[in-house]
């Protein structure tokens, strides 16, 4: 038992350093941009030599490769939750908006840097899959607003791409601004958002 709890105890610390290191690269990246970034900015930034940095990852590109991935494997989680739910357009809205609202509060650094650097990124191969996210991500958000105008739930006279780009340019902004220690909760912040759009594409009575 002795034995076994020793061993563990490294690999556990390692992971936690692991997951600091990630941590703070999000936050540097985000503020400084990733090609502005050094492997010794982000070493400093943890408190650490930078060659003690390689210890745990090769280079800024692997680190930023677990960022985004790590904030999009969440994200998809949440929205393939919400898409499979058989909910109305409405809800199904509400709850992707909501959804968002909650990724920003969990990855708000991560969101930030997909929003500057994900269209430069997305063409090198190791980063791929950042153009099939949004491809996927254009899909469910404009299919659910078509869904609505057909079941006459949304106003019919709606360009639905026009509010899809809306949508996704005001939810996302939000990591500019967002913190996770504000008056507000993630799920405040959505509704009150929500109060506003779902007014305006929703048919008057």
């Amino acid at each position: 038992m002795n034995s076994d709890s020793s061993a563990s105890a490294p690999s556990t610390s390692s992971a936690a350093r692991r997951a600091e290191i990630l941590a703070t690269a999000a936050q540097v990246f985000a503020d400084q941009g990733y090609n502005a970034t050094t492997v010794r900015r982000i070493a400093d930034a943890a408190g650490m030599l930078a060659g003690s940095l390689y210890y745990h990852f090769d280079s800024k590109e692997s680190m930023l490769d677990e960022i985004l991935s790590a904030f999009l494997d969440e994200l998809w989680a949440g929205y393939d939750t919400v898409l499979a739910a058989g909910l109305g357009p409405r809800e199904t809205i509400e709850a992707l908006v909501t959804e968002s609202f909650r990724q920003i509060d969990r990855h708000g650094p991560a969101v930030a840097i997909y929003q500057k650097e994900s269209r430069h990124l997305s063409v090198q191969p190791r980063f791929g899959y950042l153009a099939d996210s949004q491809a996927r991500f254009e899909n469910a958000w404009l299919r659910t607003l078509e869904r609505g105008v057909t079941e006459k739930v949304f106003r019919g006279d709606l360009d639905v791409r026009l509010v899809y780009r809306f949508v996704r340019d005001t939810v996302w902004v939000a990591a500019s601004w967002y913190r996770p220690d504000g008056t507000h909760s993630p799920e405040e912040i959505a509704r009150q958002y929500l109060s506003m759009v779902l007014e305006g594409i929703t048919p008057r009575t």
